[in-house]
């Protein structure tokens, strides 16, 4: 949508101070930084009668999807503020969305969150204002892709993993390792599949970290041209082998359930929704860990309704709301207390709370020159490195 104890907190410590430093680079790469104020609000006026909203899909259900699925109505009902939303499929497209200013909320993963900030499109968030934050699990607060400087630049929403997901009649034995997609993949020709994006270059580090350790990868966003080069390497001969490449987990559902597909990335929400009778599948989070994804709801540093955003960002984090955004994408909530309001099993399903599982993910970051681990006797490559390298990677 991903560990030894210290890897998160090397990242506390080291990334977010390397963050700060690399906001030049990263406008240099992502963009006008803009003249709008990025400056936290120190009080709040009167709701403006609207928000625009850029999220996931799932992320601002208005009840037209399904009656029964409706976190919108009563948000507006309470607070006067229409709400108009969009959708988008990967990180990248939003990051081009938000530079048009027409969005006063975004929903965004850790691949996206240094780049808003970088190119001057994320308002710095007071969280005093929002008094539902103080709920929030700890160790989502405070991390190297939401809080720049010291500075929140928004407000956890929910977490999850990218599994491994495995037809059970079609692979056997049953798999534990990535290297089912990767050494094992010629098995299941044409029948392999991946996330569509350069921020999946990291799941080939994750494999990498465990399987060749003298490549000294400690962080899989902090790639020298060595260490990427290693993992373009392991894409491009997974390459041969990928029958599609995914970003709409609906397309990749009905892949799985026609056969088409028997091995590869998946979320916890393309299993569940996945028909047993089509396709009997079993998601896994493999040996070497995963990466994953970590949300953040933002305010647009262009808003031209800042109190509805805050008004969004709190709303979207009562327990109650929280619980049912995130069972209805697939996710582990953000609080124990919206755990209260999930679903019985929802949040054993998907580890909420669990911070030691949380450890065996690497959460998406952005790569970034000044390397995310703390190496400073050389350069890693950038997000604008790993664009290119998976250019190349899909031919």
């Amino acid at each position: 949508m991903r560990n030894i104890p210290t890897r998160h907190t090397a990242g506390r410590t080291i990334g977010g101070a390397v963050a700060a430093l690399s906001l030049i680079t990263l406008t240099a790469c992502g963009g006008d930084s803009g003249s709008e104020s990025t400056g936290a609000a120190e009080k709040l006026g009167e709701n403006e009668g609207e928000v625009s909203i850029l999220a996931w899909p799932g992320y601002v259900e208005d009840g037209s999807t399904d009656p029964e699925v409706d976190w919108v109505s009563g948000f507006e009902k309470e607070t006067g503020c229409q709400v108009t939303s969009k959708v988008y499929g990967t990180s990248d497209e939003a990051f081009n969305l938000a530079k048009s200013g027409e969005y006063d909320v975004v929903a965004a993963s850790g691949d996206l969150t240094l780049r808003m900030i970088a190119a001057g499109q994320a308002a710095e968030v007071n969280t005093d204002l929002i008094p539902n934050y103080e709920g929030i699990y700890d160790f989502l607060k405070d991390r190297e892709w939401n809080t720049v400087d010291e500075k929140n630049y928004g407000i956890p929403h929910g977490y999850g993993a990218n599994l491994l997901m495995y037809n059970t009649k079609d692979v056997t034995p049953a798999p534990t390792s990535w290297k089912a997609v990767f050494e094992d993949a010629p098995k299941h020709k044409g029948q392999v599949t991946a996330y569509d994006s350069p921020i999946y270059i990291a799941d080939a580090a994750v494999y990498l970290m465990a399987h060749q350790p003298d490549l000294g990868i400690e962080n899989p966003y902090s790639l020298d041209e060595k260490q990427l080069a290693a993992a373009v390497d392991l894409l491009k001969a997974q390459r041969t082998s990928v029958g599609e490449y995914w970003s709409d987990y609906t397309k990749t559902q009905a892949s799985f359930e026609t056969g088409d597909t028997v091995v590869g990335t998946t979320w916890q929400v393309i299993a569940n929704l996945i028909d047993p009778k089509k396709a009997p599948v079993e998601a896994i989070l493999p040996s070497e860990g995963a990466t994953g994804w970590n949300d953040t709801w933002m305010i647009s540093s262009k808003s031209k309704s800042p109190n509805c955003a805050y008004a969004w960002l709190n709303h979207i984090s009562d327990p109650e709301v929280n619980a049912q955004a995130t069972e209805y994408f697939g996710e582990a909530p953000n609080s124990d207390k919206a755990c209260e309001f999930a679903s019985e099993g929802h949040c054993e399903t998907f580890h909420a709370g669990d911070e030691e599982y949380a450890k065996k993910i690497w959460f998406w970051n952005t790569p970034i020159n000044d390397c995310l681990d703390g190496r400073t006797d050389v350069e890693c490559t950038d997000y604008q490195d790993w664009t290119k390298a998976w250019a190349e990677i899909k031919g």
